[in-house]
Parts: structure tokens; C-alpha cells; sequence
């Protein structure tokens, strides 16, 4: 076992060294990382299996099995029969059980009492070392994750986020498709487990959690004991490299017609990369709270003053090119108007003096304290450390909000010229059919959007006044998402 110790930044590092005095870090020497973090707030413990994996490994033939292997893992393996056998083993032990798949990460957690960690941990052992993929119990699964499917795929915003995401990755889509195809789900067989197993499923490319009610030496050697025998194999990303995702080179405008009553409208960017450009990713979380904070210039120009019901500014921190999103909603009557003074005021933005100091104070204050929030539940903060260490690596999160806290207002611009402002990106909209055809709404004008304003709505005709007075035609109002 090999224990690493954190290197000390300076006073002024608050995250880092509230997080110091909770976790610690260990190496196994089959190349297992463990962290335990403690907390004393209740007598219970999280565990919880982070496996670098999830949708940025797939190609096209793997699409959807990171997430149905997630699905086959708390099923029969050495140790449990079946999957009956493994829920009555975790009732004994009072755990409650989960798991979920990622762009770049799937994770298996359970959390049960403080005094039943060794027992937890061998269950956990059970079924990421020897599990026995039997096709009846592949064949059920497989329906359960198509049903999930046919779930998702009723929403029209699901419909829509899908295709928007097929123009923004083009060739990569697979990659960032976590639930994947249905084709290939339906033909998966044992052997493509049993091949993600051998090629992900390692302990050089996996994180074990242990959260909670714990001591942590005793913890560190129960996680030796147990999965220190785990043989370490290859590294995955050198037997099947992940591709670059290709970058945009032009805008692309996208129309759905659904039966919706508000016009959604989502317009995507290539952000960055943690692992490329770490100092953006911070830039970017500051650049977003700043923009969507109530109050804000930006929410003032955008939704207070009516064109949008709501406007949010997202970026999604990731390894693999992580996405720049801003989505809102609007009516059929504001839809040109807004986006042609959404791109007026992200403009705005490289201009001197529009953050002040004192926004940049209170958003930077805002994101330490939620922090610290997600430190309380131990359950919580366990999928914190997860995310944070399978895209961007532990050390990052140990350094998050310090980072956030000294960014400043010519870094915030920086970003924005870089990844924003005239980059290539996908406009799309999702409205009813009835207000496309009011609009006569056009992808190609909705690819011109940042290059040139959009055309006014068509002007609708006047209607002669009634004997009985005045008619009035009043748009209908969108109604939120």
C-alpha cells in the first residue's frame, strides 16, 4: 500500500484545507485508488466504485453498454446465485444500493452501518470481481434498459436534446450518448460484458470510496485486505484510445416541431477540456454564476425584462470536451427578439466593467458555501469526490473553489472570446408546428444566429373592428418547461 500525503498550498487555500483535515488518499499497489472521507454525523458509511467508463468509450458498436453493464452488475456472480440472492444479501446488511452511468465515469455505491463496512465492501467485492453475466438475466436486462429508452424518448425535450447533440458531436455522437442505441443493446451478448469488464473493469483505472462513520487507517487496511488481489491490467486508454472529438467548424441551426406550448431554445458551444485548458474550466463555472445569478445585468436585459421566461448559462466541466450551453424559453412573438438580444449582450460582456467586483465577490462566496454543503452528507459527497476524480483527477476538486475565488474580470472575457463569442456553435429551437409555420422559422437562419441579427417576425394582419367594438388578438403565453 502506498499512501500519498497532499501538498500543502498556502493559508489562503480554505478548500483545501478543509478537505485535508477529511481525506486522505491511498495507492494500492495494484494501482486501486481509495479515499476515505470522514464523517462522524451519523453512524452510517457510503461506499462507492468509480470505474472510468461510461460513454466516452464507446464506439458506435458499444453504444448504450457502459449503461447496460452498469445494469448487469448487482446480478449473479460467485458469491450470489442471482439477483434475488443479492437483494436478500443486501437486506440482511440494511444497504441500500445504487448505480449510475456517466459521460465519463459509471459508479456503484451502497450505504448501510458504520459496523457493517467489512461486510459492505466484501458484497461490493463480489460483484465487480466475479460476476457471471448469465444470458437470462442479460436478456431481462436488456428490456429494463430499452424500457428506460422508450421512458426517455416519449419527453419532446429528450427528442430534441438528442438532436441537437448529434450536431454538436457529428462524428463522436456515440461518445456522448449514454443511453445509447437500441439495435446494440438488443444484440449485446455476454462476451461484450465480459470484454468491458476486461478492458475497463481494473483496478489502475478505478476509485473505491468510503464515506462516513469511519476510522481511517482500519478502513484503509479492510480495502487492502479485500481488494488488494484485484490483478491490475492494462491501461485502457492506450489498448482503445479515445478519438479527439472533432471541432465545429461552421454553425448549424436546428428546428423541432413538437406539441409543445413554449418555444425552448438551446444554443451549444465545444467548451473546454479539463485536462487541456484546466485554468477556462474554473473561468467558465465563474463566467455562468455571474450570468445566472438573480440580478444579474445579463438576467435583468434577457428575463426581467420579458423576452425570456427563463435564461440559464451551463457549462459542463469535462475531460473529453466538456459542452457550453445557454437554454431558455420564450413565446412564438419574442422568440427573434430575444435571441438577437441575447447575442447583443453576450457581446456585452468583453466590455470594460461589465462584472464588478462586488457580483464576482458574492458569486465566488456562493459557490465555497454550496461547497460545503455537499460536504455534509456523506452519501453526497461521495459522488462529488467520483465526478471530480474520473474527469479532471482528485487533485482539482482539492483545489476547486480556491482557484474559482481569484479569477478575474479580464479572464472572464478571455473565455468568452475563446470558446463564445463568433465561435462556431448549434442554435436550436423546439416549438409547436403552428408557430413555425407563424414564423416560417428556418434552420438556415437559425445557423446565422451571432453572425447577423435574425430577420423581424412577419407582421401579422390588422383586424377590422367588429359592430360590437374593437377586436384585440392577444399570442398566447409560453408556459415554463
Amino acid at each position: 500500500m502506498v499512501t500519498l500525503t497532499l501538498a500543502m498550498a498556502s493559508p489562503a487555500a480554505a478548500q483545501r484545507s478543509d478537505l485535508e483535515r477529511i481525506i486522505r488518499r491511498t495507492v494500492l499497489s495494484n494501482g486501486l485508488e481509495v479515499v476515505v472521507a470522514e464523517n462522524h454525523g451519523v453512524p452510517l458509511v457510503t461506499l462507492e466504485l468509480v470505474v472510468r467508463n461510461g460513454a466516452f468509450t464507446q464506439t458506435p458498436e458499444y453504444a448504450g453498454l457502459a449503461h447496460l453493464y452498469e445494469h448487469m452488475f448487482f446480478k449473479a456472480n460467485d458469491e450470489f446465485s442471482g439477483q434475488d440472492e443479492t437483494i436478500n444479501r443486501a437486506s440482511q446488511l440494511g444497504a441500500v444500493f445504487n448505480a449510475s452511468t456517466r459521460e465519463e465515469l459509471v459508479n456503484y455505491y451502497l450505504t448501510l452501518q458504520s459496523d457493517s463496512l467489512t461486510a459492505g465492501m466484501d458484497f461490493l467485492a463480489a460483484a465487480l470481481l466475479t460476476p457471471r453475466f448469465q444470458s437470462d438475466e442479460l436478456e431481462r436486462e436488456r428490456e429494463v434498459v430499452i424500457g428506460e429508452y422508450d421512458q426517455q424518448e416519449s419527453s419532446p425535450f429528450f427528442r430534441f436534446d438528442q438532436e441537437m447533440g448529434r450536431r454538436l458531436w457529428t462524428t463522436q455522437f456515440s461518445r456522448k450518448n449514454t443511453i445509447g442505441d437500441r439495435d446494440v443493446i438488443r444484440a449485446t451478448t455476454p462476451a461484450k460484458m465480459r470484454a468491458i469488464k476486461n478492458l475497463y473493469y481494473v483496478p489502475n483505472n478505478s476509485l473505491l470510496i468510503i464515506a462516513g462513520d469511519v476510522d481511517p487507517a482500519a478502513a484503509l487496511v479492510q480495502a487492502d485486505r479485500i481488494f488488494g488481489d484485484w490483478k491490475r491490467g492494462p491501461d485502457p486508454f492506450l489498448a482503445a484510445p479515445v478519438p479527439a472529438i472533432p471541432p465545429l467548424t461552421r454553425n448549424a441551426g436546428y428546428v423541432r416541431e413538437e406539441a409543445v406550448n413554449a418555444v425552448s431554445v438551446q444554443i451549444q458551444w465545444h467548451g473546454p477540456s479539463v485536462r487541456k485548458d484546466e485554468d477556462a474550466t474554473f473561468v467558465a463555472d465563474v463566467f455562468s454564476d455571474l450570468l445566472n445569478a438573480p440580478g444579474s445585468r445579463f438576467q435583468k436585459k434577457l428575463v426581467d425584462s420579458g423576452l425570456f421566461e427563463g435564461v440559464i448559462v451551463n457549462y459542463y466541466t469535462l475531460n473529453n470536451v466538456g459542452p457550453i450551453t445557454i437554454s431558455g424559453q420564450t413565446s412564438p412573438d419574442r422568440l427573434r427578439n430575444a435571441l438577437n438580444t441575447l447575442d447583443t449582450e453576450l457581446r456585452e460582456v468583453l466590455k470594460p466593467g461589465y462584472f464588478s467586483v462586488e457580483e464576482m465577490n458574492a458569486a465566488k462566496a456562493q459557490r465555497a458555501v454550496s461547497s460545503a454543503f455537499e460536504r455534509e452528507k456523506a452519501s453526497a459527497f461521495a459522488h462529488t469526490i467520483g465526478f471530480w476524480w474520473s474527469v479532471s483527477g482528485l487533485e482539482y476538486y482539492m483545489k476547486y473553489v480556491d482557484e474559482m475565488a481569484h479569477r478575474s474580470p479580464a479572464q472572464l472575457q478571455e473565455y468568452a472570446r475563446k470558446y463564445i463569442i463568433d465561435r462556431p456553435h448549434v442554435t436550436g429551437v423546439l416549438l409547436s408546428p403552428a408557430a413555425r409555420r407563424e414564423l416560417n422559422l428556418t434552420e438556415d437562419e437559425l445557423a446565422r444566429w451571432g453572425t447577423a441579427p435574425l430577420r423581424p417576425a412577419p407582421s401579422r394582419p390588422t383586424l377590422r373592428p367588429s359592430p360590437a367594438g374593437a377586436a384585440k388578438r392577444t399570442p398566447a403565453a409560453g408556459s415554463p418547461r
